[in-house]
This record gives C-alpha cells, structure tokens and sequence, in this order.
C-alpha cells in the first residue's frame, strides 16, 4: 500500500512539474528551400530552444512549387513563412491570414539589369523584358511597375515580363535585361557565375521607395480565438528569436546547422556563409526586440501595394491582417 501511496504521489508530481508533458506539436512552413534565410528556425530547433518552450516543431522546406499561403489554407501547416504582400493578396481573395511576428525588418529584393543592356535608371525599363518570379513572389515588382505607370499586360506592354524561374540564367544568357534578385542569394550567385559588379546595374526596392516587408510569420484568424493556441504560438515565436539571436551572435555555427540540416546537400559552406551575412542585415532593426512589426512598415506595405491605379495588387486597406498579441505575450514581463 505504501509503494502504491509513493508511485501514486511521484506521477502526480512528475505530471504537476511538466516533466511527463508531451511537447506540443507545431509545423512550420518555409517560403523555400533550406538555406540560411531560414537559419533561426533551424538553430532554434537545434539548440533546443523549442524543446525548451515545450514545443515538438517540424519544419517543412519550400519549393519552386509550393505557396505557403496555400500550405497554410489546405491545412498544411500551423505556421508559414511568407512575404507580407502574397500573405495580403491570399487575405483579400478569403484566406484570413495574420501576420504574429515580423522577422525580416528591411527588404532584400532587388532588380539586377545587365549593364550593357542601356539601363541606367527605372524609366530604362520601358521596352525591355524583365525577369520575375511568380508564385505569389510577384506582388512587390508588379506594385512598382504600376506606381512607375507601366503596363506589363496586354498586346503592347511597356515592358515585357518573363516568368523567372529560381535561377540566374536569364540574365546571363541574355534573355533579359534585368532579373530578380535577392541581397542574400541570386545577387551573388551572378557574382559565383563569373559576373563582375561592375557587369550589373543593381535597383533595391529599399532604395526605389518600393520596400514591402518580406519574410515574417504569419497563422490563420481562426487559431487566434483560442487561448491556448495562442500560448502555444507566442511559445514559438519567443524560442523562434532566441534562434534568430544566437543565429546573429554565431554566423559560422548557423551555417553549419543549415548545412546539416539540408537533406539535398545542394547547398555551399561559402554560398550560404555569404547568405547568413545579408540576411544578418535584413533581420535586425526593430527598436522593440527581434520579430517586432512596426506598424509604419506595414502601412508602406499596403500603401505601395495600393499604388497602382489601373490593376493594385490589393483594392483596400486590410482589415485585420495583423497582430502584436503573440508577440506581446511571448515577450510580456
């Protein structure tokens, strides 16, 4: 009967400290493929700071053919990464998507024109075949043409769009004057291909007043009216920062948890060192702690994504499209 009495107290002691838990499982999908654009996620999962916050997270790479807006909608995922101007469009087309934490404070995307194409300044545009990605990856270059007044439609388009792929070969086989390109990845893989900087004419949004804010962490509304979901996200989205944190303090180390973490091996040590540089820079910002979203950036989001007269990539304000509750209760003290 004693032995009885003493298991008996020993369960009910190992269940009220939390030991005998079950980590609550949470997936999160990824805007691409495993790369250090996502290291914070992966060091968080590594270092157990997940497993800390009592958290199981598994994290879904993404690919040329998968939307996490679409991920997220089919059910498939609790969380996704995502660029605020696909997550807006999904929003307005019924997907209620909410933006809980902003990982990325600057943006990273630029237009990269071969020099010797003859353009100097976005008014060359006109005439000249673009490169862009689709998948919900062309909202913030189809906001700018449409605030720059050119049509990239029709029988006689001002420019002439060429659907990207994920890659820099139409730029260096002259089949467009100008591509897509990130700060952190599609930049230097020109730069790895033989291209000299001094070969390319770059254009940042950050630079052209286009910015729209990129990756950030986005869940559907629904999930948001239930109390311990909400608990379980601002879990996620605190051991989430810590990643971010000692992905920033410890480049080399982040690289080497990416690598490990690529089942595909198709990614380089120097390539993706280079990358956890440049996404060092877009990450950090916020005066309020990493993840923070600042209102004014997401109005230049939705202002410039209203700015097209004739064909917006929204047609009104959202209503709804984000929240600092998560983060709030993730950082509350």
């Amino acid at each position: 009967m004693r032995r009885l009495l003493l298991a008996t107290i020993a369960m009910n002691t190992l269940a009220w400290t939390g030991v005998a838990k079950a980590a609550d499982p949470l997936t999160l999908q990824l805007k691409w493929v495993t790369q250090a654009q996502f290291a914070g996620y992966y060091v968080a999962r590594d270092k157990g700071f997940y497993k800390a916050a009592g958290l199981d997270v598994t994290i879904k790479p993404g690919g040329p053919d998968i939307n996490p807006s679409q991920v997220i909608a089919g059910g498939g995922a609790d969380v996704v990464v995502d660029w605020m101007p696909s997550a807006l469009a999904t929003r307005e087309k019924g997907v209620a998507l909410v933006n809980i934490a902003q990982v990325y404070q600057k943006s990273g995307m630029e237009l990269t024109c071969r020099k010797d194409s003859g353009i100097k300044t976005p008014a060359d545009f006109k005439g000249k075949t673009l490169g862009v990605w689709f998948s919900g990856n062309e909202y913030p270059f189809l906001a700018w043409m449409a605030k720059l007044g050119y049509s990239y439609t029709g029988a006689n388009p001002d420019v002439k769009v060429l659907k990207q792929g994920f890659n820099v070969d139409p730029l260096l086989q002259k089949q467009a004057a100008c591509i897509s390109t990130m700060t952190y990845n599609e930049y230097w893989q020109l730069i790895e291909a033989g291209m000299k900087p001094a070969q390319l004419t770059v254009f940042k949004y950050e630079d052209e007043g286009v910015a729209t804010l990129e990756d950030g962490l986005y869940t559907l509304q629904p999930k948001l009216d239930d109390p311990k979901v909400v608990d379980r996200l601002a879990r996620f989205v605190k051991a989430t920062m810590q990643g971010w944190q000692y992905a920033l303090g410890h480049e080399k180390e982040a690289v080497k948890i990416v690598l490990d973490n690529d089942s595909t091996g198709a990614q380089t040590e120097a390539h993706q060192t280079r990358m956890m540089g440049e996404v060092a820079k877009l990450v950090a910002g916020s005066k309020r702690g990493l993840g923070y979203l600042e209102p004014a950036d997401y109005e230049r989001t939705v202002s410039v994504l209203m700015s097209g007269k004739s064909d917006p990539v929204i047609t009104k304000k959202p209503d709804g499209a984000w929240t600092h509750a998560v983060w709030d209760k993730a950082f509350a003290h």
